[in-house]
């Protein structure tokens, strides 16, 4: 099936709050879409209304050519993966996972055979027995997942899914949700508010902010060359610079000229440089800053470096040279192209 997802004009009010301020967002079908964006934006009532959880006060809702938007939940034919795991705490992990299709009155071969597959592709084929208790919170996790796949769903909605999991763990489970939606092709939606997550995961993000889109893109796209400052900052560290602008050219602060590869904005903040692309070179004289701060992370050493009464972040590969110093005199090298980055005010969403 075509299952791709049209949210029109979508508005969410609770009392007097607009938590929802006219999304319009379209969801090609078998592509993973992540919701981005701090507590508090709408990400989470998005998908919720998306799943039939939460009413929209106004606006539309439609899967490929059906509207959705007045039915209830369980006519949606989603699957949905929450933080917590929601699973039975009775009942076996081979139980859990056919409860969605005795629901459906499914027959008791089809059940065992869907069941097994479930399992199989999420690498829990010999837990079938086990209750949730006995297992780890991964294996929980995953439980969940077969659950909403076993289904066949049009649609997978995960919220904040790995959350509540270990970094290592999150991680490995993270690799595994996206080879398995790959390998089905089901089309899904994925709230997170954790920039690796979303860029690791997604086809696409949606960055959200006061219940609204502020522009959404590539993973690649949205990380190199965003629009507003807001992206940029949230999709990781970066540095937001004031620079001299002559045409489609810019003079940093510490004297190099760069092109720029948006020329003509308006209501600029300054040109982005994330840290990874800042060369530093120790040096004894004619130096354009002093490492202020230092911080080795095994993969890469992280430097504060003051230029002239502000602070850059840069990052070096870790062990490719000796950790420079509190008070070491160096250079900097800035990418040969650098990005403009706009303000964004909140009623732009429809142009994002």
């Amino acid at each position: 099936m075509d299952a791709s997802i049209s949210v029109r004009n979508l508005v969410k009010d609770f009392d007097s709050l607009r938590v929802l301020k006219g999304i319009d967002l379209e969801i090609p079908a078998g592509r993973l879409v992540t919701l981005l964006g701090p507590s508090g934006c709408g990400k989470t009532t998005l998908l919720r209304a998306i799943s039939g959880i939460t009413d929209p006060t106004s606006g539309e809702i439609w899967l490929k050519d059906r509207r959705i938007d007045g039915l209830p939940p369980e006519n949606r034919n989603f699957g949905m993966v929450f933080q917590t795991y929601a699973l039975f705490p009775h009942m076996t992990v081979e139980k859990n996972v056919a409860f969605g299709l005795e629901m459906r009155n499914v027959g008791r071969a089809e059940i065992t055979r869907r069941v097994h597959a479930a399992l199989e592709l999420v690498g829990l084929a010999g837990h079938a027995g086990r209750l949730p208790k006995q297992l780890s919170g991964g294996q929980q996790q995953r439980v969940a997942v077969a659950r909403a796949i076993v289904i066949e769903p049009d649609v997978l909605l995960f919220d904040e899914p790995l959350s509540n999991l270990d970094a290592k763990l999150r991680d490995s489970l993270r690799e595994d949700l996206r080879h398995l939606q790959q390998k089905l092709a089901i089309t899904s939606v994925y709230v997170t508010h954790d920039q690796a997550e979303a860029m690791a995961l997604a086809d696409e993000i949606v960055v959200m902010k006061d219940g609204q889109i502020v522009e959404r893109g590539s993973p690649i796209d949205l990380y190199r060359r965003p629009r507003y400052r807001f992206t940029a900052e949230f999709l990781g560290m970066t540095n937001v610079l004031e620079a001299d602008i002559a045409g489609s050219q810019c003079r940093l602060p510490w004297g190099e000229v760069r092109a720029l590869d948006n020329p003509g904005e308006t209501d600029v903040e300054g040109v982005a440089i994330r840290p990874e692309d800042l060369g530093v070179q120790p040096v004894e004289a004619d130096h354009h800053g002093v490492v202020e701060q230092s911080m080795f992370m095994g993969a890469a050493t992280h430097y504060w470096i003051g230029i002239g009464g502000r602070t850059v972040r840069a990052i070096t590969a870790g062990g490719h040279m000796d950790i420079l110093q509190n008070g070491q005199k160096v250079k900097l090298t800035a990418p040969a192209r650098l990005h403009q980055l706009k303000t964004y005010h909140g009623d732009e969403r429809r142009a994002a």
